[in-house]
């Protein structure tokens, strides 16, 4: 079931009044029940992929507590069989079309067959989420969870199931256990976080992808400042998709009592690609730094192990996103930007200080900030292509045809300037609607900027009903008015 959908409009409130009208006894055979229907509405009997993964590791976690001495085999029994499953659904015929592609370059006479299956709703999601509980169980740092119910829960709850957060069984299981009263202040934040969500979703990333489909979808039609404005669009576009997600899942999750951890954290005002992956899917971002980057050495080891182990976490990362090649390469490029960070790092304060930069913070900060978003913004471009031959195409367009466009801008009016990047394409975008992105991008900056600087969400409910109300309204009709409602709109991530 996706959020921007009319089921949703209807299943939300029902579950929630069923949550706080139910005794507590009750609530977690509701919310699984709820769970089960809401992952259900994808493809049904994917459901039953979802529950052997649950069984194995509901049973892994109680005899690694039971039988410590058995504990490391049962947690890679356990974690074997959740990324083989991952694996066979996900990346089997990425590795069959590889295999054949060798086999027929060295001519050998072998082939594999593909095999027609479609990749679960949010398993990539799960199956980590699953793996964090058994691991956690070993390590000592969280009790077997006895009830099959509420761990079926941990696995399955509907806000955060097929995209995240992926949470950490301290966190959540516990809140399982708790008797949630009714909290109008929960009630009201959780209500304006999914409002904003919504805005996010609907309002920008739905429209922005009305202009970056096409480009991406059949990149060899366009060249240029399209391709260029098209890469900057995805870079939005994939933000305010996957925090609009986040930020519904927490606020439905919070809601009915629970809270989900953080995901975003305004990633494009980062100074350094290391600070954007502690603001950019920080729960993914932190899984990885937990059980694998701190355990291969992190940055304690020589220069040599540490930027391996970079490599090794950014690589995994990137396959992790998808079974193809321009993910891998996306990783690949993080890697290579962390390294280069760290190895420049000096230079690059020495340059500073010579030229006066650290005369102007502010200057030097917004800099920063737009070479770092540039940088993101490259590697999104591997992150769309559908294949690396495209990718790199679209790199060389934004590099070669640039400078001609802007001769363009110096010789004619803007007018004839925006002409090509909004009239050659399948949907015929209007300046109307460029507005609107405009205006809808300086919404969300503004408002990011106000909640960081003054703490927005916490101040706007100490002021007067004259103030709030208008705000809360104001983004209603945006939605309503501005927001792009079509069945097929489906949140990027879900593919992953």
């Amino acid at each position: 079931m996706l959020f921007n959908s009319i089921e949703f409009l209807i299943f939300f409130p029902i579950v929630t009044l069923l949550y706080f009208i139910l005794p507590h006894k009750f609530r977690w055979a509701m919310l699984l029940m709820a769970s089960c229907i809401f992952y259900m509405y994808f493809i049904p009997k994917y459901i039953l992929i979802l529950f052997l993964t649950i069984i194995i590791d509901y049973v892994a976690g109680i005899y690694i507590e039971k039988y410590p001495t058995y504990g490391k085999k049962l947690l890679v029994l356990s974690i074997v069989s959740n990324v083989g499953i991952l694996m066979f659904f996900k990346y089997f015929n990425f590795f069959a079309t590889n295999i054949n592609e060798l086999a027929d370059k060295l001519n050998w006479n072998y082939s594999m067959d593909l095999l027609a299956i479609i990749l679960p709703i949010g398993l990539s999601f799960h199956t980590f989420q699953a793996m964090s509980y058994t691991i956690e169980v070993y390590r000592g740092n969280q009790k077997a969870e006895k009830h099959f119910g509420i761990y079926a829960l941990y696995v399955m709850y509907y806000p955060q199931l097929v995209a995240g957060p992926i949470e950490r069984p301290q966190n959540v299981l516990k809140q399982f256990h708790e008797k949630h009263k009714f909290n109008y202040e929960m009630f009201r934040h959780g209500l304006l976080l999914m409002l904003w969500g919504f805005f996010k979703k609907l309002v920008i990333a739905d429209r922005l992808a009305y202009y970056v489909n096409p480009v991406f979808d059949q990149s060899g039609e366009y060249e240029g400042i399209s391709i260029l404005m098209a890469a900057v669009f995805f870079s939005f576009q994939i933000f305010c998709d996957f925090s609009g997600y986040s930020d519904i899942a927490i606020g439905a999750s919070e809601i009915m009592g629970s809270r989900l951890m953080k995901n975003f954290d305004r990633p494009y005002s980062a100074r350094s690609i290391a600070e954007f992956w502690t603001r950019w899917h920080i729960s993914l971002s932190t899984w990885f730094k937990d059980y694998l980057y701190i355990p291969l050495g992190g940055n304690r080891v020589s220069k040599i192990k540490w930027y391996r182990n970079l490599v090794i976490v950014f690589l995994i990362s990137g396959f992790w996103h998808g079974a193809s090649w321009t993910f891998i390469v996306w990783g690949g490029l993080h890697a290579c930007y962390q390294i280069i960070g760290i190895v420049t790092k000096k230079w690059r304060e020495v340059i500073s200080i010579k030229i006066g930069l650290t005369h102007f913070p502010l200057v030097h900060k917004f800099m920063q900030i737009i070479i770092v978003f540039l940088l993101v913004t490259i590697a999104w471009v591997f992150f769309r292509a559908n294949t690396l031959e495209k990718g790199v195409y679209m790199l060389k367009e934004c590099v070669v045809a640039v400078p001609q466009y802007f001769n363009q801008i110096t010789s004619n009016d803007t007018f004839d300037f925006m002409r090509p990047l909004f009239f050659n394409m399948e949907y015929k975008m209007v300046y109307v609607d460029f507005l609107i992105i405009l205006l809808s991008l300086g919404i969300l900056q503004g408002g990011q900027y106000l909640n960081f600087k003054y703490k927005l969400k916490t101040k706007l409910y100490t002021l007067p009903m004259a103030i709030r109300w208008p705000v809360y309204f104001t983004l209603i009709f945006s939605i309503l008015f501005f927001g792009m409602f079509h069945s097929d709109a489906e949140f990027i991530y879900f593919q992953f």
